[in-house]
């Protein structure tokens, strides 16, 4: 399990498996996000098997799919609403799209470049999304 912190309180991890929650919970995050739909994983690896795994380690789990393309205000709010109860995780394929979603919810309240220094820190080059994040900072 590779965990890239983005702030103090919210980090964001490649796809996880269910036997990580105690690693998780161990390292101070009460609450995991996951951004990945369930359609592009294995049962195994589906919000179904998570959620026990959580609840066994004592962590929140939140099931937020994110689809390329598809992203709306819906996962912004649950995204940053999630993440307000505590240390948080957010997984997807390769942690990208947790980026995106925390960047895009931060951008009426952070500068851009605090935003990008922040994702490319933790190795997430979003650079691309310059323009959405000003115009939401516009707002």
């Amino acid at each position: 399990m590779e965990i890239r912190q983005i702030t103090s309180d919210y980090a964001v991890s490649p796809q996880i498996a269910p036997e990580d929650f105690p690693a998780i919970a161990e390292a101070g995050f009460t609450t995991v996000i996951c951004n990945r739909p369930d359609a592009e994983n294995p049962p195994e690896l589906q919000g179904a098997a998570m959620i026990p795994a959580a609840e066994a380690a004592g962590v929140n789990f939140v099931y937020n799919p994110v689809v390329h393309g598809g992203m709306d205000r819906s996962n912004l709010e649950e995204q940053m609403q999630a993440a307000a109860e505590g240390k948080t995780l957010a997984y997807c394929a390769s942690g990208t799209r947790s980026s995106v979603v925390w960047a895009l919810a931060k951008a009426p309240e952070m500068p851009a470049d605090d935003i990008l220094e922040a994702t490319g820190r933790a190795g997430y080059a979003l650079e691309g999304l310059r323009p959405q994040l000003e115009a939401l900072s516009r707002r």
